[in-house]
């Protein structure tokens, strides 16, 4: 297999951690990637598969994927030891709820920080008109980090047993850390499931990797990952 990624793209690195947790092995392809001209030049094999012109693209043999959420229910459905997801077609339901939460409920206010890893323009009064929406942003995601650390209490994994749902709200609990939105203090179940995964090998690697990528690529962020 292979597999079309960014060195600091979220969706990427979720398949890749999908990819890792199942054993599977792959090739990586990272394409071309800066903070001031973000995908340029767009590869063209990614161009060929997907109309969007986006990571991540598998390429299985002569299946070729994209959208994360579609490629990790595929890897799901070819290799299903060790599974992903739930037996029960409800218990699958509400884990796939949790894909979307992650993917798509806190990925709205997070793009309004992801500024904060792009160079100051030269024109400061962009980035500061950026910053007034980010703050605007950072509540929300609060709230978010509030409503996952009550659905963790008594938990170790949001849909009993590790599944794809914490591989996919990971990531946007990672990324609020990184882009120096709100941080987990007082939300101790919350903390203790980011804690439980960071430790897990697949995670640590893929982290390891996003960090090594953001001391290349990206601007510091002030209050990245406080505690």
């Amino acid at each position: 297999m292979k597999l079309y990624s960014g060195p600091v793209s979220l969706f990427s690195r979720k398949v890749e951690i999908a990819l890792h947790e199942k054993g599977l092995a792959f090739e990586q392809i990272l394409v071309p990637f800066t903070q001031t001209k973000g995908y340029s030049p767009r590869n063209p094999d990614v161009l060929a598969v997907n109309p969007k012109g986006q990571v991540p693209v598998l390429v299985d043999g002569d299946l070729s994927l994209y959208d994360s959420t579609v490629i990790v229910e595929y890897l799901e459905d070819a290799h299903p030891d060790p599974a992903l997801y739930p037996k029960s077609p409800v218990e699958r339901a509400r884990c796939r709820l949790f894909d979307v939460f992650g993917d798509e409920v806190m990925l709205a206010p997070l793009r309004l920080l992801m500024h904060r890893t792009e160079p100051m323009p030269d024109d400061p009064e962009r980035w500061h008109a950026k910053e007034a929406k980010a703050r605007e942003a950072e509540p929300v995601l609060a709230g978010h980090l509030d409503a996952l650390d009550r659905t963790l209490r008594g938990k170790d994994y949001l849909c009993g047993a590790f599944s794809a749902a914490d591989i996919s709200v990971f990531m946007a609990v990672f990324w609020t850390r990184r882009l120096g939105g709100p941080s987990m203090r007082g939300h101790e179940a919350l903390a203790s499931w980011y804690a439980r995964l960071s430790a897990r090998p697949a995670f640590a690697k893929v982290v390891n990797e996003i960090l090594a990528a953001d001391a290349e690529l990206s601007a510091p962020v002030e209050g990245a990952f406080q505690e």
